[in-house]
């Protein structure tokens, strides 16, 4: 009886694991962790934050220190990354880190002490909640002068640049997506679980028609101003570029 010739099944590529980094790849990726524990500093904490710009909502940090030679595999800048990915990084990072903290500073802190010191005070909250004291702080961005200058390296872009930060990044905005979420449960005119507090038209118009919440930032302008000032402020920048 004659048969007919199956064709080789084709290989997924979902089925392809991820293949792990050679030792000089990850070190290559790990360059700057790795000057640190050869140095004998073993607890290396990247820190991050997220919600510097929105217009409603808490401004966000998250500290992580990952064991030596630790490495996640697409971990990355949280906002390259989409929301599924996220969270399923959220939760290798929670099961692989020695320990990790989360600190959050409040609309009304923002509004008292301005973003840049709410923003020192929610890193400094996130990293007293680790579980061991860290020996240097990996910190994206500009040196923060409240964490301490002497114990800390600041790196611009630092959530693309450096694994342990790419993870506190991580942790930071899925922390604070899914508080804007519940947020968003009680406050449902303003769109926060799709914008997530930011000034998108949908939110501004919210802002227009109901007015600003206790979650907003009353010192940022978009809050101040009614949504025709918006729009004539946004067509006065467009006139002068």
């Amino acid at each position: 009886m004659p048969t007919t010739a199956r064709k080789p099944a084709k290989k997924s590529a979902k089925s392809k694991r991820a293949r792990k980094p050679t030792p000089a790849r990850l070190r290559k990726l790990l360059a700057t962790e790795m000057g640190l524990w050869e140095g004998g500093c073993l607890e290396v904490a990247g820190v991050d934050e997220v919600g510097r710009g929105p217009l409603a909502g808490p401004v966000v940090a998250a500290a992580v220190i990952l064991p030596q030679g630790c490495w996640i595999t697409g971990v990355d800048d949280s906002k390259k990354l989409t929301h599924e990915k996220r969270l399923a990084l959220y939760e290798q990072i929670v099961g692989s880190c020695i320990c990790f903290g989360v600190g959050a500073a409040s609309a009304a802190e923002i509004d008292r002490i301005n973003i840049r010191r709410a923003t020192a005070l929610a890193m400094q909250r996130a990293i007293a909640r680790l579980a061991c004291p860290p020996g240097h702080l990996l910190v994206d961005g500009l040196a923060v002068p409240e964490l301490g200058l002497e114990g800390q390296t600041a790196i611009v872009d630092g959530d693309a640049k450096v694994h342990c930060i790419a993870a506190a990044s991580i942790l930071a905005k899925v922390t604070r997506d899914r508080l804007m979420e519940r947020l968003a449960a009680r406050h449902p005119a303003y769109g926060w679980e799709r914008n997530k507090g930011y000034g998108t038209p949908e939110h501004l118009e919210a802002l227009n028609l109901h007015g600003p919440t206790r979650h907003h930032r009353q010192s940022f302008q978009p809050v101040q101003y009614t949504f025709e000032e918006m729009l004539q402020v946004q067509e006065l920048a467009a006139d002068a570029n």
